[in-house]
């Protein structure tokens, strides 16, 4: 990997980073997820390829396909080394390619935009985990490839006017310090105005939920299954709920948020999907959407905003299970690297 010029190379000979050592817990579940995630985007991406019109979205979706596939094939080799077996994450089985259009064009950039920030943040956790230098600079390589295409991703929003840019504030006269704890307050009397970060949050979660929420209607009218098609109704319920809520605090302060994505859906009820790959891919991303809130309320400064942030982060663990319980009853839920289970190994020596 390139080097920082600022910081001085250590002179240390560190036997247990090098490839041959046994991998960690950390190593082996970021790995496995990494795997199972991209192999779920392949086949989509496969399949908004067949129905592209514009060319710089298509450069934009190959290129998106190029580095899941490369991630894929690079944790293949890191696998074989160890005789690990490879996940199975999804196959040709799960996608129809020949469906009929679901997404106009421009939901692909929005999409594309909603799931590299998952993975970022997948990649992101796993760098300070990892120890083997070999598997941290795969996580590196992934998260610098992922912030190069993000980048791509907002130039085709912005040249293409597909994006409401983020709010702009007033530069501050001085510097200032907060003096009276009404600063926290929010539910009564006087609130103050929303502060940069809880903008910034309150903007990324509308950004992600609305993207959510045009898969969710896509995916609620073409699922087979009874049960899945009500879970994806409710998840998109949820989700409508948490853009309206949102979208409320940033109005109040004549703020701009992004719009609906709900008309780029077609009316095909063809299913591209199965019920399988829709399923496990919002299980997958609300749980994003978890991860997501902790950051928010992280840095939040007002009550009311932590509150809402609670109750949809409540709402959205209680869904996430539900999500899973539908993938085990079905038996499409696959199983990651887990501990020895010492109490069964010890129940049954003799």
């Amino acid at each position: 990997m390139q080097t920082n010029k600022v910081l001085k190379p250590l002179k240390l000979s560190p036997n247990n980073l090098k490839p041959d050592a046994k991998l960690t817990a950390p190593e082996m579940g970021k790995l496995w997820a990494t795997y199972v995630g991209n192999s779920m985007s392949a086949w989509i991406l496969r399949y908004f390829l067949k129905h592209v019109d514009d060319d710089d979205i298509r450069l934009i979706l190959e290129n998106g396909l190029s580095l899941t596939e490369d991630f894929m094939q690079r944790i293949e080799q890191i696998l074989s080394k160890e005789n690990f077996p490879t996940p199975i994450g999804f196959t040709k089985d799960d996608v129809n390619l020949g469906a009929p259009r679901l997404f106009q064009d421009e939901f692909y950039v929005h999409y594309l935009k909603y799931v590299a920030k998952a993975g970022l943040s997948l990649y992101n956790v796993a760098i300070p985990l990892v120890l083997r230098e070999d598997i941290r600079d795969f996580f590196i390589y992934c998260n610098v490839s992922t912030i190069t295409f993000l980048g791509q991703l907002n130039d085709v929003l912005m040249m293409k006017g597909l994006i409401i840019k983020p709010p702009i504030l007033p530069i501050p006269e001085k510097v200032d310090f907060i003096k009276k704890q009404n600063y926290l307050k929010g539910f009564f009397g006087e609130v103050r105005p929303l502060h940069a970060l809880e903008i910034t949050h309150l903007y990324d979660n509308i950004e992600n939920n609305t993207t959510s929420k045009a898969l969710l209607i896509a995916f609620s009218q073409v699922a087979k299954n009874e049960e899945v098609q009500q879970f994806l109704i409710r998840g998109r319920e949820i989700t409508d709920r948490s853009v309206k809520q949102y979208g409320e605090k940033l109005q109040k302060d004549n703020l701009p948020f992004p719009t609906q994505l709900d008309h780029l859906v077609t009316e095909s009820t063809f299913s591209p999907f199965s019920d399988k790959l829709m399923v496990f891919h919002k299980v997958d991303m609300f749980s994003m959407k978890i991860r997501s809130f902790g950051n928010s309320i992280a840095v939040n400064g007002r009550r009311d905003i932590g509150s809402m942030y609670m109750r949809s982060l409540a709402e959205m663990l209680v869904y996430v299970e539900d999500g899973a319980n539908i993938l085990i009853e079905n038996g499409w839920m696959e199983e990651p690297p887990k501990a020895a289970d010492r109490s069964d190994l010890a129940s049954n020596k003799y």
